[in-house]
């Protein structure tokens, strides 16, 4: 069993934004990010983009500003817009949440990453840079993916991340009207020094050819 008498209860997470190579992350505010984020978020396939989110997909402007003004003053979850470089444009949003300074832990969700990244190494940079945040500017010890039992995609994504799937608890939630359960993962201060190897080799330009392609796949190179 491991000695824990050293720890000491951590920081909140920043405010200052984080950046990369390809995505540049900072506190979500209405002002600076809401036409962007609309744009990004009122797609064609939104109904199945917001399938797994807690909210519906927007419908226009003036309601989704109005989400966005509850959320950017929210303490848990802590929103944060992800701005695509090449464009300049807001592209997605993902949070921070279940904050827990006594004991280190803290998980990624809300995510939306929209055309602009996802499924690019964007989308990959905006949850390294997190990562990276959580382990070394916060020195928290566990970083936690969740999601709802029934989403693959995510469960997938969590994987390649380097999330180790850790149980599912069933009826964990009621979202949308619907039985949610929720399945876990998470990564700890142990296994980053790893996966900060892989993620910055991937990320790095080299990995990929003249047409974007990756060389070398994310979990090939842990």
């Amino acid at each position: 069993m491991e000695d824990m008498r050293h720890w000491t209860p951590r920081k909140l997470p920043t405010t200052v934004p984080l950046e990369g190579r390809y995505v540049r992350i900072e506190p979500l505010s209405v002002k600076a990010h809401a036409q962007d984020l609309f744009e990004a978020s009122y797609v064609e396939n939104a109904d199945d983009k917001f399938r797994w989110l807690p909210e519906l997909p927007p419908t226009d402007l003036t309601s989704f500003s109005n989400w966005m003004a509850t959320a950017s003053v929210r303490e848990d979850p802590l929103f944060y817009a992800i701005i695509d470089k090449a464009t300049s444009k807001v592209a997605g949003r993902q949070a921070l949440m279940r904050i827990d300074k006594a004991n280190g832990v803290i998980e990624i969700g809300n995510i939306y990453w929209g055309p602009l990244i996802a499924r690019k190494a964007a989308a990959t940079e905006a949850l390294y840079l997190f990562a990276k945040h959580v382990f070394e500017g916060l020195e928290y010890r566990r970083f936690e993916w969740k999601c709802n039992d029934e989403n693959v995609p995510s469960k997938k994504a969590a994987l390649r991340f380097g999330f180790q799937y850790e149980g599912t608890f069933r009826q964990h939630l009621i979202v949308k009207g619907l039985n949610r359960d929720t399945a876990w993962y998470a990564m700890i201060d142990k296994d980053w020094p790893e996966l900060r190897r892989a993620y910055e080799a991937w990320l790095d330009p080299s990995n990929f050819d003249a047409n974007g392609q990756q060389k070398k796949r994310l979990e090939d190179l842990r």
